[in-house]
């Protein structure tokens, strides 16, 4: 990792020592950290009243035992979590996540990120995230149904429209909005649409949802690499992931003329150099709900599927990470530097390490952080709030409008931010002051907060 200002230093031990073992937290607190230097010596005031260590605090966090009932009868034990980071500029807003993987400091970690790309939207919401270690793969409908009930029974309590409104995230689509939103109505006895989002059209939800984080983090790229005179036409692509936000990327991708020649799941990643087939893509994963090597059986000549490994090994000039956090290395980074690569835009939360992210900087890649270019999906959850407060309901063209000019106002944001603290070019700086500066200046009109 570089090196952080010096006044900083005390607020980085401070969070190390009081969230012992939580790395991804550790790790997004220490990148937003290296970009605040340049803006403390500017503006010594945000220095002032411990306001970056309020930051770096939750506000919130609930950690809860959701209890279910397998389809064999036993049952079973979960944790549940929602940490409500930062409330400074609207409600608390994030999705939940579903996997294995999830513990507290992965869901604080995706809170802290969540309260500065929700500020980059310039809409009025502020930062939470939540989810469970339940890991969906594999369960019946109605065991997926009798767990979303169960968290639910817990979760009413802390949420609301104008208090915390939760969204979907990696193993929440949805199937598990509606069976959780169908639990809040239940529990509350009242029809509060915009308490969730994500929701299905025929209750409550928007047209572009489904499409927004990757048609956002496209709109977010296309606009980057025209600051080099250039766009996705004929450039070839590399999108890992084959989920919601990988699928809606690689039509964005397709629309502007790129060709997306490989991407991937957990087991493996696919390979087809005349183009990805999107709607074999989606039938596989939207309909069958079943594994990406498939793709490979299905499609026959031309394509090849290639277990474990890196999809980072072909050779692109876009690479666009969209699966986890921490996918793509450093060792991946010198792979795609060597290969040619001239930009990524991160679809997922954090996908690309430090040490990628450092290499991609010094060899000159356009590198688009994902707090600024997955902001879409966010951005369209706050639209269908919106919708929802005013009992309507948007065109999908209305709504995709509204996305891409929230998309390229968030990347000229970040990039005049860069410019202006004298770092051209270094998105990761620009997004990470621009969305701090307007919470902190929320934060400091509301007094020690």
């Amino acid at each position: 990792m570089n090196s952080i200002d010096e006044k900083l230093q005390p607020i980085l031990s401070t969070v190390l020592h009081r969230n012992a073992g939580e790395e991804e937290f550790h790790q997004a607190v220490h990148e937003v950290l290296e970009s605040l230097g340049r803006v403390i010596s500017k503006h010594p005031e945000y220095a002032d009243e411990a306001l970056i260590e309020r930051i770096c605090e939750p506000e919130r966090q609930i950690i809860f035992r959701v209890p279910w009932i397998d389809d064999r009868g036993d049952v079973q034990i979960n944790r549940g979590f929602r940490v409500q980071f930062n409330s400074a500029l609207g409600p608390y807003k994030g999705g939940l996540r579903f996997h294995p993987s999830v513990n507290v400091g992965i869901i604080k970690f995706l809170g802290f990120e969540q309260t500065f790309k929700n500020a980059l939207t310039g809409l009025p919401i502020g930062g939470g995230k939540g989810g469970s270690d339940f890991d969906p793969k594999g369960r019946s409908d109605r065991e997926i149904m009798r767990f979303c009930q169960s968290f639910m029974i817990e979760l009413h309590r802390h949420i609301g429209e104008y208090i915390d409104v939760p969204a979907g995230d990696i193993g929440v689509g949805g199937r598990e909005i509606g069976y959780m939103f169908g639990m809040y109505k239940r529990l509350t006895n009242r029809y509060e649409a915009g308490v969730l989002t994500g929701k299905g059209l025929s209750y409550g939800g928007s047209r572009a949802r489904t499409e927004a984080t990757g048609f956002g983090t496209t709109y977010f790229v296309q606009r980057m690499l025209g600051t080099r005179d250039t766009g996705f036409e004929g450039k070839r692509c590399v999108v890992s992931g084959s989920g919601n936000v990988a699928i809606y990327a690689m039509e964005k991708i397709l629309s502007y003329g790129g060709i997306v020649v490989a991407c991937s799941d957990s087991d493996g990643y696919v390979v087809d150099e005349a183009g990805i087939d999107l709607a074999l893509v989606k039938e596989i994963k939207e309909i069958r709900r079943g594994r990406i090597s498939e793709y490979a059986r299905l499609k026959g000549e031309g394509s090849h599927y290639i277990k474990g490994g890196s999809v980072w090994d072909v050779p692109c000039d876009v690479a666009m990470p969209s699966a986890t956090q921490n996918e793509l290395t450093g060792t991946d980074a010198r792979t795609l530097i060597k290969n040619g690569v001239i930009a990524v835009g991160e679809g997922a939360n954090m996908p690309c390490t430090p040490d990628a992210v450092h290499l991609f900087q010094k060899a000159g890649v356009l590198f688009a952080p994902g707090k600024a270019a997955n902001a879409g999906g966010v951005a369209t959850s706050a639209l269908e709030m919106q919708q929802n407060a005013s009992r309507d309901s948007w065109s999908f063209e209305k709504t995709e409008e509204r996305l891409a000019t929230i998309m390229h106002n968030i990347h000229d944001a970040c990039a005049a931010t860069a410019d202006e603290y004298g770092a051209p070019g270094n998105y990761v700086l620009g997004a990470n002051i621009t969305g701090f500066v307007r919470v902190a200046e929320a934060m400091r009109a509301m007094g020690v907060i």
